[in-house]
């Protein structure tokens, strides 16, 4: 499943829509289309829902092959996407793994339709797995980016997140986070609600402190 939307929790197939979308309101959906990319991750968050989200064939978001760049285009074109609100670049990994596709597709939807924003939501570590920069190609293609925080600490990170770049990871997630200020229009910092209050406020300041938004996020 590579363009889908979510309610409760619950993945759903957009190619089960209507291709003006117009049904998404009408069943009590927001307007929000995500787009998945890749399965790789460079964590391996003890959290998260990828070993145990039980999911049918045809509303897994477990990729068989990685789309390209024009298959996702492809399916875009399917839909009348000019009252989507929002367009999520996300799935079950990493999608900065895949930054050149990702950019692709949103010049694409920048093209097509530039008011509808466009989100990444990513861990943080993607130009430590890139080698290079790539921040500064957000700049009229990304509006906002949500990075998953989760620890006030990068011991606590580590250990939760189990990070391939080890307690590297935290410190270049918090460098992200305030470098991306400069190329987009809102950076946001997430934890999940079922952390401890402490570490919750903990959190809070390390975004005050930066000037991030901050989110603290249902744990599913």
């Amino acid at each position: 499943m590579i363009l889908y939307t979510v309610k409760n929790g619950t993945y759903y197939n957009l190619l089960d829509f209507k291709k003006d979308l117009s049904d998404l309101k009408e069943n009590g959906f927001t307007n929000q289309m995500y787009i998945n990319f890749t399965n790789r991750c460079t964590n391996r968050c003890t959290f998260c829902l990828r070993p145990t989200k039980k999911m049918d064939e045809h509303n897994t978001l477990w990729l068989s092959k990685e789309p390209e760049s024009s298959e996702i285009i492809d399916l875009l074109k399917k839909f009348d996407i000019q009252n989507v609100t929002e367009i999520v670049c996300c799935g079950f990994g990493e999608p900065t793994l895949r930054i050149d596709t990702v950019l692709e597709v949103a010049a694409y939807i920048k093209e097509t339709a530039p008011h509808i924003p466009v989100r990444i939501n990513t861990n943080g570590q993607g130009e430590l797995a890139y080698g290079k920069e790539f921040l500064p190609r957000f700049q009229g293609l990304i509006n906002v980016v949500s990075i998953s925080l989760n620890a006030s600490t990068k011991e606590e990170y580590q250990r939760i997140c189990l990070s391939q770049y080890g307690e590297d990871a935290y410190d270049e997630l918090l460098r992200f986070s305030v470098e991306a200020k400069k190329y987009v229009d809102k950076v946001v910092l997430s934890v999940v609600d079922n952390i401890e209050e402490a570490e919750i406020e903990a959190c809070r300041k390390i975004c005050e402190d930066r000037g991030l938004t901050y989110r603290i996020r249902p744990f599913e």
